[in-house]
């Protein structure tokens, strides 16, 4: 019902930024959070970033905060994490997720398929 792409993965150096989308299309109308996770290699799956697509409330890991921005374009139904001051723990491969608050779950219910990020040293 709902597909999530990202894109702007890539390879850079540590300390430089870049800026991920996460294009939503489908049945995006009842879409409540948006949000950022992460899983390195031999890691497990960490949250990053949420937004509120409504009210634009925003969360961060402590990992992140003060060097990632997250911010939606309503009209566009993309989400976008703006990642500055990278470090190779950074390394990972994003995904984009979103809960849709007419499904009764305690979780995400859609999935993007993730882009790598990969910083080097």
């Amino acid at each position: 019902q709902v597909q999530l792409v990202e894109s702007g993965g890539g390879l850079v150096q540590a300390g430089d930024s870049l800026r991920l989308s996460c294009a939503a299309s489908g049945r995006t109308f009842s879409i409540y959070t948006m949000a950022w996770f992460r899983q390195g290699p031999r890691k497990e799956r960490e949250f990053v970033a949420r937004i509120r697509w409504s009210g634009g409330s925003t969360s961060y890991a402590d990992s992140v905060k003060g060097r990632f921005t997250i911010s939606r374009d309503n009209r566009k139904n993309t989400v976008y994490l703006q990642m500055n001051s990278l470090k190779p723990e950074d390394t990972a491969v994003y995904l984009c997720a979103a809960d849709d608050s007419s499904v009764i779950s305690t979780t995400y219910d859609y999935w993007g398929q993730g882009t790598q990020v990969t910083v080097s040293s």
